[in-house]
């Protein structure tokens, strides 16, 4: 599974806020310079037909402009909003260890660290049976030390991934 970074980690996102202020700025300059170039030269009578009619063509451009980069602007506010609605991945706890069913299940008490075994199961005998196969006294196990890998024969999940 894929996760996917955090918006302020996002360089699209970035490069589309960026760009959009930018594009807006640019636009605004050019509007701005144009009618106040046109502005002056009409009220003085020094205007000539390339400041009136390219000042014109020039200030349309700057107008969409500033508009393309206001849709920018609200766009990446839009996702921006939509990234807040998404669920933040948590922390995943490893999962838990489950004995198979033929061990005597072994509880650690949560203050101390001295295990806890329950009584013996019908699964005990079996236990001795198998312990003196291997030539371990029957009941060592439960002679108040808790059983380890070597004396019974767990299977560990793996908690990699």
């Amino acid at each position: 599974m894929t996760t996917r970074p955090p918006l302020a980690r996002s360089i699209p996102f970035w490069v589309l806020l960026v760009g959009s202020v930018a594009t807006t700025a640019v636009g605004a300059w050019l509007v701005s310079d144009r009618l106040g170039v046109m502005t002056a030269t009409l009220n003085d009578g020094t205007a000539t037909g390339v400041e009136v009619y390219v000042g014109q063509s020039v200030a349309v451009l700057g107008a969409i402009l500033i508009g393309a980069g206001v849709i920018g602007i609200l766009l990446a506010l839009a996702v921006a909003a939509a990234a807040s609605l998404r669920p933040h991945a948590g922390v995943a706890a490893p999962p838990a260890y489950v004995a198979p069913a033929t061990a005597t299940p072994t509880v650690l008490a949560d203050v101390t660290d001295e295990p806890v075994t329950p009584a013996p199961s019908a699964d005990a005998a079996e236990l001795d049976d198998d312990a003196a196969r291997d030539g371990v006294a029957p009941g060592a196990a439960d002679a108040g030390e808790a059983p380890t890998a070597e004396d019974v024969d767990l299977e560990k999940t793996s908690t990699s991934r």
